[in-house]
């Protein structure tokens, strides 16, 4: 263990020194640090390379300037870097800590970062060890790129003692904030246009952009998919992946999936067409919205929604033309509700559709999405569907207009970049 703990020195802040973290994500860091200081897991989850590495990084920051840890006392692995590669379980890891704590004189709590932990085989053994050992004062963060992270029989072994936080890429606000530009409509077609990847804005060549893109697809087809599962066709679940990305917006059965490939001469059934789904929104490369029955409370079968974690997945692999431009928006619209910490869905109420039903347990709103307020009978169907839901929720229409509408009986009408 002595040379893979020497390796580790380089990772960590053990001679006090602070991590370049680049742009500082001060909501996520603000929301964390009300939770440091307790046993529970914090867990950070979301797609690659959305910046979870440098939001545990900015914590270690923040408990050695801020909180005075001593930086011995942090112990950082990242089973990402291929210098790790000779850890491959909990009974390895465990090794290695005990190494770690038997070279230094600590006192104090020990807090253990465990970067991309899903690559650890039974990282949950070691995981609920430390954060439940009562011997000695742990804190434990964790970071993993799958949905499944906390799923099944984890989910019960940490029932109540974990909190988990979504990182996305950045936001439209943060995008502006780190370019140095104005909240307006210019900018936020430039970001639309691109993407909130972090590592993205190294590149200033379209071509860069593109390669920086199909490198991010492929290592999280290849990897994250293809390396966990049993997955027979590579091309069938790249073409699932951009026919998604085509349709992002749209109502989608898997009927319709397994039909359109009918037609281009490649077999499939449900149960394929249903897996490949699946572990496309286990890696957060898209996401579902179902449909949600107003009348019933309910959710509906069947058809749903599909949207990107990120447009430069649609803006760089499939390109974009002037019709995509009201999807697009969509897609910015959806993300931004999770981004606020909502639970989206599409809205049901008789035969009449509410693009999105963003829920959480103080606050509920309806929103329509649309591309521009042009016509009175474009205005009569946005502000309608919303007036025909009974109730004192917060009603809301998003368009790219130049102007602000005046509230409409209640229903308020905002920009994108207004939507906060």
């Amino acid at each position: 263990m002595q040379s893979i703990f020497e390796r580790m020195s380089a990772y960590n802040v053990w001679d006090g020194k602070l991590y370049d973290t680049g742009y500082e994500r001060s909501e996520y860091l603000n929301a964390i640090a009300k939770f440091i200081g307790n046993k529970l897991i914090k867990v950070l989850i979301g797609q690659r390379r959305v910046g979870k590495s440098y939001v545990l990084r900015q914590i270690i920051n923040f408990l050695t300037s801020v909180r005075g840890v001593n930086p011995q006392n942090i112990f950082y692995f990242n089973k990402e870097y291929i210098v790790f590669d000779d850890i491959k379980s909990s009974s390895d890891l465990e090794e290695l800590f005990n190494y770690y704590r038997s070279q230094f004189n600590l006192t104090g709590k020990i807090y253990i970062f465990l970067d991309e932990v899903q690559n650890i085989r039974n990282w949950e053994t070691f995981t609920n060890s430390y954060s439940q050992d009562f011997s000695y004062e742990y804190e434990v963060f964790i970071t993993g790129s799958n949905s499944n992270l906390l799923s099944g029989e984890l989910a019960s072994m940490l029932s109540g003692r974990y909190v988990e936080f979504e990182i996305f890429s950045f936001s439209f606000f943060e995008y502006a904030d780190f370019k140095n530009i104005a909240i307006a409509k210019e900018s936020f077609l430039q970001y639309i246009q691109s993407g909130g990847l972090p590592e993205f804005f190294n590149f200033e060549q379209e071509e860069l952009r593109r390669h920086y893109i199909e490198s991010l697809r492929n290592t999280i087809v290849l990897r994250d998919i293809v390396g966990r599962h049993n997955i027979k066709d590579l091309s069938l679940l790249e073409d699932i992946f951009k026919f998604l990305s085509a349709n992002i917006g749209n109502l989608i059965s898997y009927s319709r999936i397994i039909n359109y490939f009918k037609n281009q001469q490649k077999k499939t059934n449900y149960e394929t067409i249903s897996s490949y789904v699946g572990f496309l929104k286990d890696t957060y490369l898209i996401h579902e919205a179902e449909r949600y029955n107003l009348r019933g409370k309910q959710f509906l079968g069947g058809e749903c929604k599909y949207y990107l974690n990120d447009l430069s997945f649609k803006n760089y692999l499939l390109g974009t033309f002037p019709s995509d431009i009201g999807n697009i928006l969509e897609n910015y619209i959806y993300m931004q509700l999770k981004r606020m910490g909502f639970k989206v869905s599409v809205g049901i109420f008789n035969d009449v559709e509410i693009d999105f039903v963003a829920q959480k347990p103080e606050k509920t709103l309806y929103v329509q999405v649309c591309y521009i307020l042009n016509e009175a009978k474009t205005i009569e169907r946005e502000f309608g569907n919303l007036l025909r839901i009974k109730d004192n929720h917060e009603k809301i229409v998003v368009s790219l207009d130049d102007f602000r509408l005046s509230d409409y009986e209640g229903i308020k009408h905002l920009r994108p970049w207004e939507l906060v």
